[in-house]
């Protein structure tokens, strides 16, 4: 069986645990500072697989001893956003979570593939690949799967067509200057341009970039969960099973793009070792325009964390 622990047994990867023990796709391990809370959470669970008939072994603990000989780590652990915070407000209590869950599993399980959703996102990614020294490869952050999503499910109220009928490519840094492409998404093959009006378009497409931060205003204490736990989900079941799945995440740049060294979201294609690929689209001037935008934001973030922990 394949395994896979989870750093962070708060909200979303309680939640991550729940979805993939519902697939099961692999053992899973919730590791979390707090006493007795991911051990209550994944008894609780592993009373759960009875039901639904899946044989899921679910362990929590404070140890990350329990993360040994792990095929995939999962680091959510990190303060929640806050009304009127951004993301990358989170930099510098999230770097020292994340370096630590990082440098910690790693001593454990030397072989696995990393995916980060902890936020700022494209930079906790960074800070995960410079920290433990792996091929891009095996560190991937889990943004543009779910940036997608919810550009798709505004669609999906907009139009009343199906889920199923609607593909959105949501590209760029995980913030509010995320890359929408209108162009490329499309319902059963029309482009979006084509179907909506301009003016709803463009009321879904800032919708969209603000969606994690309404989603805040309206719990008033903590942050979306659901959906971005199941992105890390389908991330996993991907390279899990070799999928060569082609979706959007936030990859290391070695050029593509015109981008080096920064993490950023592009479609990558995911197998059983990790990141596989990157598609590079054709852009237009607009869209190369907004490109250059997210990427100067995302590189600001990065160089913040440069001086915090002197990589």
């Amino acid at each position: 069986m394949n395994k896979i622990s989870i750093i962070g047994a708060g909200m979303t990867g309680s939640t991550a645990a729940h979805w993939l023990a519902e697939r099961e796709l692999a053992d899973l391990v919730l590791v979390d500072v707090v006493e007795g809370m991911p051990q209550g959470k994944g008894l609780d669970m592993a009373e759960a697989m009875p039901i639904i008939g899946k044989d899921v072994e679910i362990v929590g603990s404070n140890d990350y001893a329990a993360t040994k000989g792990s095929d995939i780590i999962i680091i959510t652990a990190g303060i929640a956003r806050k009304p009127g915070m951004s993301r990358d407000d989170l930099l510098t209590t999230n770097a020292g979570i994340v370096g630590q869950a990082a440098a910690e599993t790693l001593k454990y399980s030397p072989d696995a593939i990393y995916i980060v959703l902890t936020n700022p996102l494209d930079t906790m990614a960074y800070h995960t690949l410079k920290t433990t020294k792996l091929p891009r490869e095996r560190v991937i952050g889990q943004a543009g799967i779910l940036d997608s999503a919810r550009m798709r499910a505004f669609v999906a109220m907009e139009t009343g067509v199906s889920v199923e009928n609607i593909s959105c490519y949501v590209l760029g840094g995980h913030g509010d200057e995320m890359v929408p492409l209108t162009r490329h998404s499309n319902i059963a093959g029309v482009p979006l341009r084509d179907y909506l009006p301009a003016d709803r378009l463009e009321a879904i497409v800032n919708r969209t970039r603000k969606g994690g931060g309404e989603i805040v205003n309206l719990l008033k204490t903590g942050s979306a969960f659901y959906a971005p736990s199941l992105a890390c989900t389908q991330m996993a079941e991907a390279i899990l099973k070799d999928k060569h799945l082609i979706v959007p995440c936030a990859a290391y740049m070695n050029g593509e793009y015109g981008l080096n060294d920064m993490y950023f979201g592009v479609p990558v294609q995911l197998g059983r070792n990790g990141l596989e690929r990157i598609i590079e689209y054709k852009l237009d001037d607009e869209e190369k325009a907004m490109f250059e935008k997210s990427a100067a934001a995302v590189k600001d973030t990065h160089e913040a964390l440069k001086k915090l922990v002197k990589i």
